[in-house]
């Protein structure tokens, strides 16, 4: 394959996660109840993605890419999996913050190959957008780092608590 070939097979994969990111990210808001600094911030993570799937959306019609319906309805099916089966766990919100984390870190790595990608595609009007979402990327995962410990503490006092529910 060209470059430009693996290019566009990338871009595929990225607008794909990033519907993936979009369906945990739904599912995960509405789940929780009891962690509100949590749950405000996913609402905001997820408004970034999908102005993030906008964005790869018009580099995607600018460089004339069809997008993948089987790697969208894949991804998005891995999401509802993910989040039907945190939905036993009895500390979903910590497994919820972990997994989010790692997600985090995947789709920086995803974007920071773009950037490299586009570079020798010579789509050079695109990385600045992708530098864009990776910092936003960044900036969540740094939050969720940030945050996981304040989430498992308040998992565990609500958990050490009598008829207090503690997992979402």
């Amino acid at each position: 394959m060209t470059p430009q070939e693996n290019y566009h097979d990338w871009l595929r994969d990225a607008h794909a996660m990033e519907k993936q990111a979009e369906s945990m990210l739904n599912a995960m808001s509405s789940r929780i109840d009891n962690y509100p600094d949590l749950r405000a911030r996913i609402e905001q993570h997820l408004t970034e993605t999908q102005g993030q799937i906008k964005l790869l959306e018009a580099v995607m019609d600018r460089n004339d890419i069809n997008r993948s319906l089987m790697k969208d309805a894949t991804s998005k099916m891995a999401a509802m999996g993910q989040s039907f089966g945190g939905m036993f766990a009895p500390d979903e919100i910590v497994k919820g913050a972990i997994s989010s984390y790692v997600f985090e870190q995947f789709e920086i790595a995803c974007y920071t190959s773009l950037i490299s990608a586009a570079e020798k595609a010579g789509d050079s009007a695109s990385i600045d957008i992708f530098k864009q979402i990776l910092a936003e990327e960044k900036a969540m995962a740094e939050w969720a780092l940030n945050h996981i410990p304040d989430v498992t503490e308040q998992f565990l006092l609500r958990s050490a608590a009598e008829g207090v529910e503690a997992k979402k």
